[in-house]
């Protein structure tokens, strides 16, 4: 699918404050407590919205713990003698792309930001377009 994404629009339901869930990893925990304040000040994050929110935090959370799984072992393993790359290696690629995905779902990235991604409500000014009444 090509072409622009919808601009983000403020929502006057939109979360405030919201603790990371309790069965957060602590490195998802961690990405949920960075970016949380950035959300909740740009008002685009309802409760339909949470289940993309935790994925993104799992997949930092993955992608941080296999980069301390490589560190520790190393990114080439042997297996019956010949190198192969580690399992931690396609794991990481994985959760980084579903990542750099929902990342820019939730206007977390430098080209998403770059857009006139957020749009004041028409309707605060009572001026609504599609209002026929």
């Amino acid at each position: 699918m090509k072409g622009t994404k919808p601009a983000l629009m403020r929502d006057r339901e939109a979360i405030l404050v919201l603790d990371a869930p309790d069965w957060l990893p602590e490195d998802a925990a961690v990405e949920w407590r960075r970016v949380m304040p950035i959300l909740a000040e740009r008002r685009i994050l309802t409760s339909a919205d949470l289940g993309g929110l935790e994925n993104y935090c799992l997949a930092i959370g993955t992608v941080r713990e296999m980069e301390a799984v490589m560190q520790a072992e190393g990114r080439i393993i042997r297996v019956d003698g010949l190198p192969k790359r580690h399992p931690a290696v396609g794991i990481q690629s994985d959760a980084m792309t579903r990542a750099r995905l929902l990342a820019a779902e939730l206007g977390l990235t430098p080209v998403s930001r770059s857009r006139p991604s957020i749009r004041e409500d028409a309707q605060e000014d009572g001026d609504d377009p599609l209002n026929l009444s």
